[in-house]
């Protein structure tokens, strides 16, 4: 039984697979949204159990087993570290959190709910850049005494970009072009110290529409894809990048702000980060300049490198606004 207009073939085998978790399985909820990226799996959807409870189950490809079951060995020691806004994925009656079944490989999770976040207009909500700050410290104790082998190598952001750059040079030179200047601001200001930052663990893709919130609070954080070792001031550049894109004025507004203030007061970052922190807020920005160029969005692509332009332009002064004093947000 489905329930709800959204359909799909798969359905009927997301409620047989259910039963290898020891589920009885009422009806798909197709009415129910489900947040993060659909590119994560081959397919999802929520089950409603006899008992109500609602569990997210998921199709994975075949060649993603290993980096999936790394991810699920790292949520669930980040969980029982008290990370709370990990959730982790659920064992199957034989104890494996990912199993086959006709020919498909599942996994499952609780369904977190959650209310929509306001776009464009929660750039202005002073009180999620607390929330969002709060989850970054809990994520650095909860990892503090992450195994070894969950572990990552330390991921190089300008190694990533001179990967991308050597693509976009042939297939975009018009974006190449524009790009130069940006190449040469970090090959001055980052490349210098990108070696020699601290390095942590990291969500990896920290950014608001990857978390479920409800009306004043952090209800999940969700896609940890890219999560692992990397420079410890990773997670926040990337969120202040998101959140700059959204609106460029919010980065000047009390969210960011506040976001930065309570990481400074927590030293969460050392000095050698906060120092860098436009810097990296750029770099990663390529990211997202190879997204929309992989799905060749051309006006996100434009606007990415409008986007990159005003951050290097105005590095300095928002250096100074975040930072003056030592204190960020005074």
């Amino acid at each position: 039984m489905v329930r709800g207009e959204s359909v799909h073939p798969m359905a009927e085998a997301a409620l047989r697979a259910a039963g290898t978790w020891g589920l009885e399985t009422v009806c798909i909820r197709g009415d129910l949204a489900l947040s993060g990226s659909p590119e994560r799996s081959e397919f999802r959807c929520v089950v409603e159990c006899a008992n109500k409870r609602l569990l997210v189950l998921e199709v994975i490809r075949s060649q993603d087993r290993q980096k999936k079951q790394a991810i699920i060995d790292r949520l669930e020691f980040l969980a029982h570290a008290g990370l709370a806004s990990a959730h982790p994925y659920l064992r199957a009656t034989d104890g494996h959190q990912i199993v086959e079944v006709e020919g498909r490989l599942w996994q499952a999770s609780t369904y977190v709910p959650g209310v929509p976040l306001g776009r464009p207009a929660y750039v202005y909500d002073g009180w999620r850049g607390k929330v969002m700050a709060e989850f970054l410290v809990d994520l650095r104790q909860a990892s503090k005494y992450l195994p070894e082998v969950l572990t990552t190598v330390p991921f190089s952001i300008l190694s990533y970009i001179d990967r991308l750059v050597g693509q976009i040079r042939p297939r975009e030179p018009g974006v190449f072009e524009k790009i130069v200047p940006i190449l040469a601001f970090l090959r001055k200001r980052l490349a210098p110290v990108h070696d020699l930052l601290p390095v942590a663990f990291c969500h990896g893709d920290y950014h608001p529409l990857n978390m479920i919130w409800s009306q004043a609070g952090l209800q999940a954080v969700i896609d940890w894809e890219f999560c692992g070792t990397k420079p410890e001031s990773y997670d926040a550049a990337l969120l202040i990048g998101c959140i700059g894109i959204e609106d460029p004025d919010a980065l000047a507004g009390t969210l960011v702000r506040g976001f930065i203030r309570d990481l400074k007061t927590t030293q969460v970052l050392r000095e050698t980060s906060w120092r860098v922190l436009v810097e990296m807020i750029i770099a990663i920005r390529f990211a997202w300049l190879s997204e929309w160029l992989r799905t060749k969005d051309r006006e996100m692509i434009e606007m990415e490198t409008v986007y990159l332009h005003l951050l290097m332009d105005h590095a300095d002064d928002l250096m100074a606004l975040w930072y003056k004093g030592n204190n960020p947000g005074t």
